[in-house]
């Protein structure tokens, strides 16, 4: 008798739990329209004033056998997964998010197409000195068939007192390369007033780790019809990289390369420290082309081609690497750059280990 009886006590506490499952979930309807509401209005999705009276609601109706206390606690862990609930359902998905374009999205600068699958390099002094030295460089760079050139004309330091770059002068050697040699060139911009007169001598804005977060330099950058190479900040999360670039694209610009350039950790033994899983994790997360300036994050000649080729192996898009005619005299960044005959070896052993094609050779 009793095994009948419980058994059909069983039944009657799974239509119970049938019931509060449907109701859990009408609830769960109603907390999203009211979460809608409030989103369109600018509310803040958590009411303290409202948790209580629901609180002390269900105190006022409490008959047991449950202690209120008991109660409490559940309807709080209710009250918690309805704001959870608020929060995934009104989120705005980012417009850099794979989500939001599932397609690669590919940039093309004077015939040379970034994120098309074919990986790419950029290479070039780390700060533009003279005429003579840059365009030594870009005759070394294009004769192998690289076509874009990288040089600073702007050189935010960490000293006061080191090179800071030419400017204006830096801008206009860049551009006269890049007449002669037929080739692209990216520099970086530290400040928004400048941008609008660097559009007028490069094919690509750079802004540089230290201004990653400089969100008036982001938006101002976004205001164009130019494109941007954002690197990471020193010390930034994956999550801060891709919310900087959403300022930049959320103003219009869609044309963004992430470059991955190290992070500030506690070893020494190179200059950063290469988060080299960052570039799958940006190109699962984002539909933006990814690069590794493979200089910046090891700071050591003898890892930049280890550094590249592990790049490449990864999914990046393309690497960046700095060359200087005689890094001995270079006036910024000196132990890290390649000199010719190095960058010419460092081009061949990439190329023959397939990692890039033969047709980038002429």
């Amino acid at each position: 008798m009793n095994h009948i009886e419980l058994s059909t006590l069983r039944t009657e506490l799974d239509e119970v739990n049938k019931e509060l499952l449907a109701l859990i979930n009408k609830r769960g309807e109603l907390v999203q329209r009211i979460g809608k509401i409030k989103s369109d209005q600018g509310m803040k999705k958590y009411d303290p004033v409202r948790e209580r009276h629901m609180l002390d609601l269900v105190s006022s109706e409490n008959e047991g056998p449950f202690e209120t206390s008991t109660l409490h606690h559940l309807f709080k862990e209710i009250f918690k997964a309805g704001l959870e609930l608020q929060e995934v359902n009104h989120k705005k998905e980012l417009l850099v998010s794979r989500k939001q374009r599932p397609e690669d999205t590919v940039i093309s600068i004077k015939g040379q197409e970034i994120g098309n699958g074919n990986p790419i390099l950029i290479a070039g002094p780390c700060a533009v000195e003279s005429y003579e030295q840059t365009a030594l460089v870009a005759d070394a760079v294009t004769k192998n068939g690289i076509k874009l050139l990288r040089g600073g004309a702007f050189k935010p330091r960490t000293s006061p007192y080191d090179f800071q770059g030419l400017g204006l002068e830096g801008l206009q050697i860049l551009k006269r390369v890049a007449d002669e040699y037929n080739c692209a060139v990216i520099s970086e911009i530290v400040h928004p007033q400048d941008l609008e007169m660097a559009c007028e001598y490069l094919d690509i804005i750079q802004i540089g780790a230290r201004n990653m977060q400089n969100y008036e330099l982001l938006k101002a950058a976004g205001r164009l019809n130019k494109p941007v190479l954002l690197k990471r900040g020193l010390a930034a999360t994956l999550d801060e990289f891709i919310n900087s670039a959403e300022y930049i694209m959320s103003q219009g610009n869609g044309q963004i390369i992430l470059c991955e350039r190290g992070i500030r950790t506690y070893e020494r033994a190179t200059r950063n420290t290469l988060d080299i899983t960052a570039v799958p994790i940006l190109k699962q997360e984002t539909h933006l082309p990814v690069f590794v300036d493979v200089t910046h994050s090891t700071g050591r000649k003898d890892l930049l081609l280890p550094a590249a080729k592990a790049a490449f192996a990864i999914g990046a898009d393309g690497v960046m690497a700095e060359v200087h005619p005689d890094p001995a005299v270079a006036l910024s960044d000196a132990a890290q750059q390649m000199n010719i005959e190095e960058f010419q070896e460092f081009v061949e052993e990439l190329v023959s280990s397939r990692f890039l094609k033969l047709n980038q050779m002429v």
